[in-house]
């Protein structure tokens, strides 16, 4: 078992949203992928039966500190492109579970 510590986030997107929302994703890894401390990330996409796409977002850092140092990084990358998430989420009807990981001894 490593140190490494994941933040890793699932939304569930209504098809008419997907271009936008994954543009915004997009971004933000690249703030991400910026950040002392990454490792690697991953975004992966599920065709819902429902007309929506389901999306985890699997970003791997050293350190729970990184993850919660990185998080006002990336809080700052949004304000200064004027963007904000949840209120994207309730225009597009965005669900969204956002946690941070550690790995367990199997």
């Amino acid at each position: 078992m490593n140190g490494a510590f994941y933040r890793i986030d699932k939304f569930a997107v209504p098809a008419a949203a997907r271009e936008e929302f994954l543009m915004n994703v997009l971004k933000t890894h690249a703030v991400l992928q910026a950040q002392e401390g990454f490792i690697s990330h991953q975004v992966l996409e599920q065709v819902s039966g429902s007309g929506e796409f389901n999306f985890v977002t699997i970003a791997q850092w050293e350190s729970a500190e990184v993850i919660d140092r990185v998080k006002a990084v990336v809080q700052a990358a949004h304000r200064a492109r004027n963007f904000d998430p949840q209120a994207l989420f309730e225009r597009l009807g965005i669900r969204a579970d956002l946690a941070n990981y550690k790995p367990i001894a199997a």
